[in-house]
């Protein structure tokens, strides 16, 4: 994931992508004499340079190459989990521009109103393992419900629950936390649980909740496949992943296939 491994580039290409402008732009500060590579003044801005191992400066500046970024939001409610909508707000707009010009985008998606953990990447490979049916990468949701959750609906949730339009779900492994008496004799019980799936079809949390005759009032997710969401990232905020993080994902996206 790293792309290290890969061959030369044009010096423009390289420094585009990192954001020092157009080819043009790059072009025009070449005949500046304002990029040197390995301490030398270039004349060539289609120059073929390896962006990990040489020198590249712009202006005295040292360009340190990367070519994917991974981030891990704090997904808050209120945002559409999209790279971009002429009405609502996407998870791009909490970014900063720095972030924005490398063109990530969501690994899967949230709904508007759920919370909790989205990776944000222009790593394509990555997206596509984490993404792809046959791996089954597991997803991870706390959630509150509004009925009494049961023993009953964890042997249902891991059977597979028959949703609305006839679809059985994988097994998922459902906890129950605690649940909260109200003070009214009438009134709904609250439960929290955790709930463990391998699938992401549309709404799946909250319709295996209404196949069992409940309903999900807050939905978070914690963790998908390996990574987990920073506890002390805030709600609405982001940082990129740790070089351990990027790991555990590289080590452990073929084995991340769930035994059902």
């Amino acid at each position: 994931m790293s792309g290290k491994g890969r061959q030369t580039q044009r010096l423009d290409k390289v420094l585009t992508h990192m954001g020092y402008g157009s080819r043009s732009d790059i072009k025009r500060q070449v005949k500046q004499g304002m990029i040197t590579v390995n301490g030398r003044t270039t004349k060539d801005s289609g120059l073929q340079v390896h962006p990990y191992q040489d020198q590249i400066e712009v202006n005295g500046e040292l360009v340190v190459f990367r070519e994917y970024i991974y981030i891990m939001l704090h997904k808050p409610p209120g945002v559409i989990s999209a790279t971009e909508d002429t009405r609502e707000r996407t998870v791009l707009d909490l970014l900063s521009a720095e972030e924005r010009h490398f063109e990530p985008f969501p690994v899967g998606r949230l709904d508007k109103d759920t919370e909790g953990l989205l990776l944000l990447t222009n790593d394509g490979k990555l997206a596509h393992e984490l993404l792809s049916p046959r791996r089954h990468v597991p997803k991870t949701y706390e959630a509150t419900v509004s009925g009494h959750v049961t023993e009953e609906d964890i042997h249902q949730f891991t059977a597979g629950v028959e949703l609305d339009d006839g679809y059985v779900t994988l097994p998922a492994q459902l906890t129950i936390l605690r649940h909260e008496h109200p003070y009214q004799a009438d009134g709904e019980v609250i439960s929290y649980i955790s709930l463990v799936i391998h699938e992401g079809k549309f709404h799946q949390v909250k319709r295996m909740f209404e196949a069992v005759g409940k309903k999900v009032t807050y939905l978070k997710r914690t963790a998908m496949g390996p990574l987990k969401l920073d506890e002390q990232l805030p709600l609405g905020s982001y940082r990129e992943l740790t070089s351990e993080e990027l790991a555990w994902i590289g080590r452990d996206i073929a084995s991340a296939t769930s035994e059902v």
